[in-house]
C-alpha cells in the first residue's frame, strides 16, 4: 500500500464509491460502444494510444493497485497484462514500449472487454466485503484510480480525433450537435488584485498529490480576458504574419514551427480561401467565434506577444477563478467543441471551466513541501516535473466531476493535440 498516498481523505462512503467506480467505468466503455474493433487498435504517433490500450491500462490499474495487494491470492487475469498495459510505473516492472502499443493486435478488443468484466467482478467483491480498516485503506486507490481513468476518458477521445485526422475518409465519431447561438462577446477584462494569496487544494475531497501543498504566493496584480481568444482573433493573427514573423517567437517555438511547417492550429485546412477544422463531428467549417483549439504552447505564447499581453500565471489564473462553480462546457454536453461564450452578468470571467485546456505561462513543478507519494503511485506526477508547461480549466471532453479550480494539467510546449488554447492576460 502507498501509505502517503492513502492519507488523501475521501468524502464518499462504500456505497457511494462503489456506485461511483461502476459508473466510471461505464461511462469509459459508452465512449467506446460505436468504435470497430479496428478503430480501436490505431495508433497515430508516440504521444497517442489506441482506445483498446486506454480500456486495458486502466483495468490494469486497478488489478495491479488494488487488487493484487489487497485480496489473498489474487490471481491476474493474464500475467501478460502487466507488460502489456504498464505506462509508466517503474516499480511495477517492465513494458511494451509506448510508441509500438498500436503493434498490440492481440489480446483482441473482445479479450480486453473480458479483462474490464473479470476486474470488476472482482473490484465489486472486494468492495463488498472490505471491513472498516481495510476499506480505510482501500478507497483513496480506489479514488485515484477512478480519477486517473476519467483522464484517460478524455485522452481517448484526445487520441481518437488524432488517429480519424489521419485517415483519408476523416470518419465522424459522432453526429454534429448544435451549440446555443450566442451574440459575439467583445474581449473585456477582469481585476486580478495585488497582495498575498493563497492556492493549492485544502478541501476534503479528491485531489492529485501535486495540487497541494496549499501555500501563499505574492502577486502584483494584473488582468485577465473574461474569455478565451476566438477563432476570428486567430484568423487575425495568421493575417497579421503570425507564423511568418520570428520576432514573435521563442526560439525553441519558431524552430519547431518551421520543422513542422505549422501555418494553422492542427486539423485546420485551407479549403479555397476558407478555414475548415476537423472535429469528433468530421470537417466542419471554422467557427469565428469559437475558442482556438489545438495549438502548442509556442504558439499561444507568439499570439499573446502579438496581441502585446501574456499569458497568465497559473497562479493569476486560479486566483480568478476562486469562487466560480467548476461547470461549463465539458463532455456533459454532448458538444465535443469548444463553442462561444455566453455573456456574463456578474462581472466574472466566462470560460474558465470547460472549452478548453488554458495554457499557463508556469512551467510545472511541484509546490513548496511536495513531495511524491512512496511507492509506484508515487510516479503519477513528481517524476514529470521538467520541460513542461501547466494548463487550467478543462476542455469540452473533459469527463463531468472531474475539474477543479485547483486542477493542474501539464504538456510539453510543442505539444498541441490536446484541446488546448489560451486566455490573455496583461499587468496591471
Amino acid at each position: 500500500i502507498d501509505r502517503e498516498y492513502a492519507k488523501v481523505p475521501v468524502v464518499d462512503g462504500p456505497d457511494e464509491l462503489t456506485a461511483r467506480y461502476t459508473e466510471v467505468r461505464a461511462q469509459t466503455e459508452a465512449l467506446a460502444a460505436n468504435l470497430l474493433p479496428e478503430d480501436q487498435v490505431v495508433q497515430s504517433m508516440e504521444d497517442a494510444s489506441p482506445v483498446k490500450w486506454h480500456r486495458a491500462h486502466t483495468t490494469w490499474f486497478f488489478e495491479t493497485f488494488v487488487l493484487q495487494p489487497h485480496v489473498p491470492g489474487y490471481q491476474p487475469v493474464d500475467p501478460a497484462y502487466a507488460y502489456l498495459f504498464n505506462s509508466y510505473y517503474e516499480a511495477a516492472g517492465p513494458r511494451h514500449p509506448r510508441p509500438r502499443r498500436g503493434m498490440l493486435t492481440r489480446p483482441p478488443v473482445d479479450a480486453v472487454t473480458d479483462y474490464r468484466d473479470a476486474v470488476d467482478r472482482s473490484m465489486e467483491g472486494l468492495m463488498r466485503s472490505a471491513d472498516g480498516e481495510t476499506w480505510d485503506r482501500l478507497a483513496p486507490l480506489i479514488d485515484l484510480g477512478l480519477h486517473h481513468e476519467q483522464q484517460h476518458q478524455e485522452l481517448l477521445l484526445t487520441d481518437l480525433l488524432h488517429a480519424f485526422f489521419g485517415n483519408p475518409l476523416r470518419p465522424a465519431y459522432r453526429p454534429f450537435r448544435s451549440a446555443p447561438n450566442y451574440e459575439k462577446r467583445a474581449l473585456g477584462w477582469v481585476a486580478v488584485p495585488r497582495g498575498l494569496h493563497e492556492v493549492g487544494h485544502s478541501d476534503p475531497g479528491f485531489a492529485f498529490d501535486h495540487e497541494g501543498p496549499r501555500h501563499k504566493v505574492w502577486l502584483q496584480g494584473c488582468r485577465l480576458a473574461d474569455r478565451l481568444v476566438t477563432n476570428a482573433e486567430w484568423l487575425a493573427f495568421m493575417a497579421g504574419g503570425g507564423y511568418v514573423r520570428p520576432e514573435l517567437w521563442l526560439s525553441d517555438g519558431w524552430a519547431t514551427a518551421q520543422l513542422e511547417g505549422w501555418q494553422a492550429p492542427l486539423y485546420w485546412e485551407d479549403r479555397g480561401g476558407s478555414w475548415w477544422t476537423f472535429s469528433l463531428a468530421g470537417m466542419r467549417p471554422v467557427e469565428p467565434d469559437a475558442p482556438v483549439v489545438h495549438i502548442s504552447y509556442f504558439e499561444a505564447e507568439a499570439y499573446a506577444r502579438w496581441a502585446g499581453k501574456r499569458l497568465p500565471t497559473e497562479a493569476e489564473w486560479e486566483v480568478a477563478a476562486d469562487g466560480l462553480v467548476p461547470r461549463g462546457n465539458t463532455i456533459g454536453t454532448g458538444l465535443l467543441r469548444p463553442v462561444a461564450a455566453a455573456h456574463r452578468d456578474d462581472g466574472q470571467p466566462a470560460q474558465m471551466y470547460g472549452d478548453v485546456w488554458e495554457w499557463t505561462a508556469s512551467p510545472y513543478a511541484g509546490y513548496p513541501g511536495f513531495r511524491p507519494a512512496a511507492g509506484a503511485v508515487g510516479e503519477y506526477n513528481g517524476k514529470f516535473m521538467c520541460g513542461q508547461f501547466v494548463l487550467r480549466g478543462g476542455s469540452c471532453v473533459t469527463p463531468e466531476g472531474h475539474i477543479r479550480r485547483e486542477y493542474r494539467n501539464f504538456f510539453h510546449p510543442h505539444q498541441r493535440w490536446q484541446f488546448s488554447g489560451v486566455r490573455l492576460a496583461e499587468d496591471a
